[in-house]
């Protein structure tokens, strides 16, 4: 199931979910990757400090998105040989709410990484955060399993107890959009501005 949510946008799972679900801005993809889908793996990183993140790329199942809360942009959580490990074990990719160095080589190595930046100075490992808990990144309250869908529109979670329900609802929703023309939605969409305006006095 959770291959199929690869072929769902986040647009799509953001009109099923709300906003709640949805990543703020600055969670971004730092290069041009392709949309990434997986079962969350949850870490807390105390500020300045990457120890949490260096241990789950050993525990996390081969298709998880480690998702970490670290709380500052001052310090590198990940480089190009974490990354690069993480990538050879079959982790999916990083959702940070943190930043990262060694962008060129992760780049180079394809490994998608989705975070507020960039910066050269490497955190310590020195301080015991948190495997598996809830951890809150880019304002979304992730839990271990919920499934992360990413790529250049956004970050979204979908809750694991909704995987099901939401997997069909996005799905149906996509097999109507495809079968709906330009003009017809053209024409649907006309009709329900004009009526918005006139139900709140526009009269231009």
């Amino acid at each position: 199931m959770d291959d199929a949510f690869k072929d769902v946008p986040p647009t799509t799972l953001a009109d099923l979910l709300g906003r709640e679900q949805v990543m703020d801005i600055g969670i971004r993809p730092l290069w041009d990757s392709p949309r990434v889908a997986g079962p969350a793996y949850t870490v807390r990183c105390e500020p300045g400090d990457n120890l949490m993140l260096h241990a789950a790329i050993y525990r996390a199942e081969p298709g998880s998105v480690i998702v970490v809360e670290s709380g500052d942009v001052e310090y590198a959580l990940a480089g190009g040989n974490v990354c690069a490990v993480a990538q050879r074990r079959g982790i999916a990719a990083f959702v940070l709410d943190g930043v990262i160095r060694d962008l060129g080589e992760v780049r180079g190595a394809g490994f998608p990484v989705f975070s507020r930046g960039v910066v050269p100075i490497p955190g310590a490992k020195e301080k015991i955060g948190e495997l598996g808990a809830p951890a809150r990144v880019g304002g979304v309250l992730v839990h271990p399993g919920d499934i992360v869908v990413a790529d250049e529109e956004g970050v979204v979670v979908t809750p694991a107890a909704r995987q099901e329900e939401v997997l069909r609802a996005a799905l149906a929703k996509l097999a109507k959009e495809a079968g709906e023309s330009l003009d017809a939605w053209e024409e649907q969409h006309r009709s329900r501005i004009e009526q918005a305006l006139r139900e709140r006095g526009f009269t231009g």
